[in-house]
């Protein structure tokens, strides 16, 4: 009975705590993101190409860089605030940053596939970073399924990237411990398609979610209430549930594409994936790669990421491991002070 009373009394005192935390946090008023002042230099549908305002007065790396983000979640991950930027930190490192924003694809969306994505869209905003910057190469830093994506890009227009940076990149899509194949090896794409059209941003959330339930569904709301009297945690909660629940629908062709591709078929690795009417090789990828990987990431373990190293024809390859997860890697003090460093130290190097 004592034991009951207790359960009870500390049950009472959580929700109480978690009622005052919400209160706390609906009290904060708009929660502001992506704050680094940007530029937009083009326009094309939903998708938005911005140009970073610079920081410094100088300017070390020739070449622009352009971030490549994932079509999940939303790309102010990488300047969630001015403390937690991976933006900001490339900015400091003195380079030209650019970033592609997919925007929400509506119903009219729903025939854009890979092909339309990587040869029209990307390729346009590659263009448009050169003509806006006066460079006659960029340098890609692709992120997460942008930088599958990227991969994809450079080995058909090696003329167009110089440097190639990937971070939490899935390749092999095969490996033992990838959660997201077993999941998504069972789904019927084409029923799933032809069904609905676009797939839900709000479903495809859930199913990411459910994956690590506890750390993300329980644990981080016990964590929650310990921060309560502390109103820049709050805010900084609150930023990173405003991100995990921003999640656009996925265009129906673009999914169908992906998921039979690489999920399925694991095309990097056995080859066979055309774009077009061209093969996608990565061994014709000749240029510096640095690649970076999140030692405790649940949606792209290290090892799917690794097995870039053997699959690409690059002699000049690197890859660095933090101890982080999926999304610390663009939030954690620790990750976001040296990746910054890391990345612009590289590209000096290959000047």
């Amino acid at each position: 009975m004592q034991s009951a009373e207790i359960f009870l009394q500390e049950s009472a005192e959580f929700q109480s705590r978690l009622t005052e935390g919400f209160k706390v946090a609906g009290k904060l008023g708009e929660i502001r993101v992506g704050t680094t002042p940007k530029d937009e230099i083009h326009q094309q549908n939903e998708l938005r190409l911005y140009r970073y305002r610079p920081l410094t007065k100088t300017q070390k790396v020739a070449e622009p860089l352009l971030i490549v983000y994932a079509l999940v979640n939303r790309p102010y991950i990488v300047d969630l605030h001015e403390q937690r930027s991976l933006v900001r930190g490339l900015l400091n490192q003195d380079i030209d940053v650019y970033l592609i924003d997919w925007g929400y694809p509506g119903p009219g969306d729903r025939y854009l596939d890979l092909s339309h994505y990587i040869d029209e869209m990307l390729d346009r905003c590659v263009d448009e970073t050169l003509q806006h910057s006066g460079a006659s190469k960029v340098n890609i830093l692709g992120i997460c399924q942008g930088g599958t994506m990227s991969l994809c890009y450079a080995a058909l227009q090696p003329k167009k990237v110089k440097n190639l940076m990937t971070m939490v990149t899935p390749v092999d899509f095969h490996t033992p411990d990838n959660l997201l194949t077993h999941w998504f090896k069972e789904i019927d794409v084409d029923l799933l398609v032809d069904t609905m059209g676009n797939v839900s941003g709000t479903v495809l959330n859930s199913i990411f979610l459910s994956l690590k339930p506890f750390r993300l569904g329980i644990e981080k709301y016990l964590d929650f209430v310990q921060i309560i009297d502390q109103p820049e945690k709050v805010e900084n909660f609150m930023r990173m549930e405003k991100w995990i629940f921003d999640s656009p629908d996925q265009t129906g062709e673009m999914f169908r594409t992906f998921i039979k591709e690489f999920f399925h078929h694991n095309r990097l690795v056995k080859g066979g994936l055309t774009i077009g009417d061209r093969e996608v090789d990565l061994r014709t990828l000749k240029l510096p790669i640095l690649n970076l990987m999140a030692k405790q990431d649940h949606l792209v373990p290290p090892a799917a990421s690794q097995a870039l190293k053997y699959l690409t024809g690059s002699q000049d390859y690197e890859e660095i491991v933090y101890d982080t997860g999926h999304i610390g890697i663009y939030v954690s003090s620790k990750a976001g002070l040296d990746i910054p460093i890391r990345i612009g130290q590289w590209l000096n190097e290959r000047a």
